[in-house]
């Protein structure tokens, strides 16, 4: 069952809970196992909204948020230079990064705008890269 729910698109934990639920109880279970599966966090993220709206004007709770954001920018920078590690096997693929530093650096682009310059870009190397 865990094959399945791997290969169908979307979460995997959300696919079991929604096949263990069907075959459990049908529709309903699966409706059940899904809301059980969710219903938890989104009720956590509620009440985490909820306290910072009150206490956003601290300077405490500014700042364990500014620390929060940098520990973010690590872990994304952390998952950037592994990933880029892989792409000095096809140096020509370095220009896609080059591209994407220059479009959201220099110009300020946003995430859209970005990945409508690179997507061209990449989409023609990794072709070329495909029939070497």
């Amino acid at each position: 069952m865990l094959g399945i729910c791997q290969i169908v698109p979307g979460p995997n934990v959300t696919n079991l809970a929604v096949c263990v639920g069907s075959r459990f109880c049908g529709v309903t279970g699966a409706i059940a196992s899904v809301l059980g599966l969710s219903l938890g966090p989104i009720c956590i993220v509620i009440l985490l909204a909820l306290l910072y709206d009150h206490f956003s004007y601290l300077e405490s709770v500014r700042g364990i948020l500014r620390g929060i954001s940098a520990v973010g920018v690590g872990l994304i920078a952390s998952t950037g230079f592994k990933m880029l590690k892989d792409e000095f096997h096809y140096p020509p693929s370095l220009l896609v990064v080059i591209v994407v530093i220059i479009a959201a650096s220099y110009f300020h682009l946003g995430l859209g705008w970005v990945v409508l310059v690179a997507s061209p870009v990449a989409l023609f190397l990794a072709w070329h890269k495909a029939k070497r």
